[in-house]
């Protein structure tokens, strides 16, 4: 999918139609590995290591073609307006394989 770099559109702090840049914004942080909770800290920890039902830790590790994946990614569209420079004005997420600024 193809999106022009500069688009005309309104912009709700000048209230007015603007030239507007278009930036493509990360879906989000992830999540740190060692957070608390997380299975690889309690591992280390020692957790998970003894006789009996072990709750968490007791399932088997599922096997990779039986995990869900999702194809492509969603992607937002930050626009950045030219005259105020205010850039909060966000396009909810599409899902798209590649999008390409032109």
């Amino acid at each position: 999918m193809k999106i022009p770099k500069k688009t005309s559109r309104y912009c709700p702090y000048c209230r007015k139609q603007t030239e507007q840049k278009v930036v493509l914004v990360s879906t989000g942080a992830k999540r740190g590995a060692l957070k608390k909770g997380s299975k690889e800290r309690a591992a280390m920890r020692g957790r998970g290591i003894g006789l009996g039902n072990l709750g968490k830790w007791s399932k088997k590790p599922i096997s990779k073609w039986k995990r869900k994946t999702k194809s492509s990614k969603k992607t937002n569209i930050m626009y950045t307006c030219s005259v105020c420079k205010k850039s909060k004005y966000q396009k909810k997420g599409k899902r798209t394989n590649k999008i390409q600024l032109e």
